[in-house]
């Protein structure tokens, strides 16, 4: 069974998408992305974080955003922080270098069951 997992910036422009395309064909996840700003491509939902069995948010201010937002929803979901600057375009190498090796780690330990 694959992980669900939800990608989480602002505006849901370059980072989360990234993501989201980079792991869009794997076998060990789903995954998808929002944005926590009302602009974003797709604004984040409670839908969203029902769905996702794991949110990697891109920055500290996303993961309190969703708390502060939907803190009953996300009472059983694990939330990471990437630590992910706002400094990237879509699909920028550095970027796919950066998610790749903070994400690979991540979902190998999710899978595991070593994280809680």
């Amino acid at each position: 069974m694959r992980l669900n997992v939800l990608f989480v910036c602002s505006r849901n422009q370059w980072r989360s998408p990234t993501a989201e395309r980079l792991y869009r064909h794997s076998q060990l996840i789903s995954a998808r992305s929002a944005g926590t700003s009302p602009r974003a491509r797709t604004a984040i939902s409670e839908a969203h974080l029902r769905w996702a069995d794991l949110v990697c948010a891109m920055e500290t201010k996303h993961r309190d955003r969703l708390r502060a937002r939907f803190s009953s929803v996300l009472r059983h979901t694990a939330v990471v922080v990437l630590d992910i600057p706002d400094e990237y375009r879509f699909m920028d190498p550095e970027l796919v270098d950066i998610l790749k090796a903070k994400i690979d780690p991540l979902i190998a330990e999710y899978r595991e069951g070593d994280h809680g």
